[in-house]
């Protein structure tokens, strides 16, 4: 599967970055995709149009987890390492992994009402370019850990 499309094609169709990107692997994770959708919802936006860490990058992290995590206490360890890096990626990428600054001056007091998606809104926000890099670095991150 093209991840990188189907992520795409998910945010096209009105969900967040982070349901996009985390939902778009639901075939590698062997998941059902309506659980990841739900799962990840809370992180689109930076974290409920917070404004915080970018959803996209945030989806990916899920995913990351889901795949490369032990369930044990000392798990965190090896996954904040992965994580890191992933995230070290995306910031050479685009400047930063807070979606306040990619989104250039939206606030961490924006109201919690999404944005509608038109096409001013795909204009003015990188968010789908972050959706489909994220789908696509997750891709090289799995092919490298096979």
């Amino acid at each position: 599967m093209d991840h990188e499309k189907k992520a795409e094609e998910l945010f096209l169709k009105g969900y967040n970055c982070a349901q996009a990107v985390a939902a778009s692997f639901a075939d590698v994770l062997g998941m059902p995709e309506d659980v990841l959708l739900k799962s990840s919802c809370a992180f689109g936006g930076g974290f409920a149009r917070q404004r915080y860490v970018c959803g996209a990058l945030s989806g990916a992290g899920m995913v990351l987890g889901l795949l490369y995590t032990d369930p044990s206490p000392d798990g965190k360890k090896s996954n904040y390492q992965l994580v890191r890096g992933f995230s070290d990626s995306f910031k050479d990428e685009f400047g930063s992994i807070i979606c306040s600054e990619l989104l250039s001056g939206a606030s961490h007091d924006d109201p919690p009402t999404p944005s509608e998606r038109t096409n001013e809104f795909y204009k003015k926000r990188s968010c789908l370019d972050c959706v489909k890099f994220a789908a696509r670095l997750l891709d090289e991150k799995i092919a490298e850990e096979k």
